[in-house]
C-alpha cells in the first residue's frame, strides 16, 4: 500500500546551484516475517525500487531490501541544469508504482 507520496525542493534556485531534494515514501514496508492474529504470514510488501528524474533525465536511484524502515525518508543533491519538473516514482512487491511530481521554480 503506497499514498501521500511527498517531494520538498528549495523555494528557489538557480541554474547551477546544488541543491537537496528530500522525499517522504508513505508505505508500510512489510517484510513478510511477520504474522497476524490468527498466525497466517503477513505477506512482504516493500519498495524495491526508487527513480527520481529531473526534466525526464533520471538523477538518482536506489534498491530496497527488507531491512529499509516503514515510510522512507530519503534525501539526496543534484546540480540544477535548468527549468524543468521533477519526479520520483517508487515500485512494490505487488508491482503498484507510485509517482509525484514538483516543478522546481529558478530565479
Amino acid at each position: 500500500m503506497a499514498a501521500n507520496p511527498r517531494i520538498k525542493l528549495p523555494e528557489t534556485a538557480a541554474i547551477g546551484d546544488v541543491i537537496e531534494i528530500k522525499t517522504l515514501i508513505t508505505h508500510v514496508m512489510e517484510t513478510g516475517n511477520r504474522h497476524d492474529k490468527t498466525g497466517k504470514p503477513i505477506p512482504r510488501d516493500i519498495i524495491h525500487a526508487f527513480v527520481a528524474k529531473f526534466d525526464g533525465r533520471e538523477v538518482f536511484r536506489a534498491e530496497f531490501g527488507p531491512g529499509i524502515s516503514a515510510n522512507p525518508y530519503l534525501a539526496f543533491h543534484m546540480r540544477v541544469p535548468g527549468p524543468g519538473i521533477f519526479e520520483i516514482a517508487w515500485t512494490d512487491d505487488h508491482g503498484v508504482t507510485t509517482v509525484a511530481t514538483a516543478q522546481l521554480k529558478l530565479i
